[in-house]
């Protein structure tokens, strides 16, 4: 596979491929940043895939109290899922079991369009009759009384069908800490581009996967392409002086969102040189036969 080279780092000339899903987003807010981060982290976890989780979720943005709809601190979240009823089933048990439940906590549509899904008008009913309709502004709320007080939250949210999954970058470096340490710098850069979010545990994907597997039932297993540690004994993707893997997987509300946030990645990384980080850098695919989003890489370069 030939290689550009940039600031003595090695790109792969190969892309990322993605799928078209579907994706919504809503405003988390709270008495102080702190209990909106946390029923917003609460609501995203065990988000990181669809294929084991049913959606892909995680922080958007932190908004300052000027930025949310009731003037208090609070969170943008955006999940992503492969159908619109998954969609809605995902948002409705996270939002009753993680915002719900979350002390001073309201919550607000985070996305408009032509596309809805229900937020409060699902989740109303544990108000077991005591629940309140308000129409302010030309939009409609609920107003669920609970223990401290009452829980507020817009009666739908938008959905895009335009939303996309899976752009990627692998991350190849000498060893473990720098491989973490140039994950940790796209992740900030890539935390910086709105309308994106990086699902995995802290953005970062150690175990990339391939389709299939040698074990009936298991539709995907370790990308054993690029684990290190079988070098020797399979076809591998691996320089010799490669020892660690890390993989970046992106979900977006648009396409351009998603390659921004690759471009951001990839400069990020660029940047912080193969002395203290990565050494090359390539990308997931299916040869293009799955997804029909393609992000190269040398178009996305910096």
């Amino acid at each position: 596979m030939q290689a550009l080279i940039r600031n003595g780092i090695a790109i792969d000339d190969t892309f990322a491929e993605a799928f078209g899903m579907r994706a919504t987003a809503i405003i988390i807010t709270a008495p102080n940043l702190k209990w909106a981060r946390q029923a917003a982290i609460t609501m995203t976890g065990f988000a990181t895939s669809v294929i084991g989780c049913g959606c892909e979720a995680a922080i958007d943005v932190d908004l300052p109290p000027t930025k949310t709809p009731d003037g208090r601190p609070g969170c943008r979240v955006m999940i992503f899922a492969v159908s619109t009823d998954e969609l809605q089933k995902q948002l409705k048990t996270r939002l009753g079991q993680c915002v719900l439940t979350s002390p001073g906590s309201a919550c607000f549509a985070g996305m408009d369009g032509s596309f809805s899904l229900d937020l409060g008008s699902s989740i109303r009913y544990f108000g077991d009759g005591w629940q309140i309709s308000k129409k302010f502004g030309g939009r409609h709320y609920w107003r669920v009384p609970v223990m401290d007080g009452e829980f507020l939250c817009e009666a739908k949210t938008g959905m895009t069908k335009e939303a996309v999954g899976g752009g990627n970058l692998l991350l190849l470096a000498a060893d473990a800490k720098k491989a973490l340490t140039a994950a940790e710098s796209v992740v900030a850069a890539i935390g910086k581009v709105p309308g994106t979010i990086m699902p995995f545990p802290g953005g970062i994907v150690r175990s990339g996967s391939k389709i299939g597997a040698k074990y009936k039932g298991v539709i995907a297993s370790t990308n054993d392409a690029y684990a290190p540690t079988l070098r020797g004994v399979v076809n591998t993707a691996l320089d010799a002086n490669v020892n660690a893997v890390l993989e970046i997987v992106i979900d977006g509300e648009t396409s351009d969102a998603v390659a921004a946030a690759m471009r951001a990645g990839l400069k990020a990384v660029i940047d912080l040189g193969p002395k203290r980080g990565a050494l090359r850098v390539s990308a997931g695919n299916y040869g293009g036969k799955l997804g029909k989003f393609h992000y190269h890489l040398k178009d996305l370069l910096p």
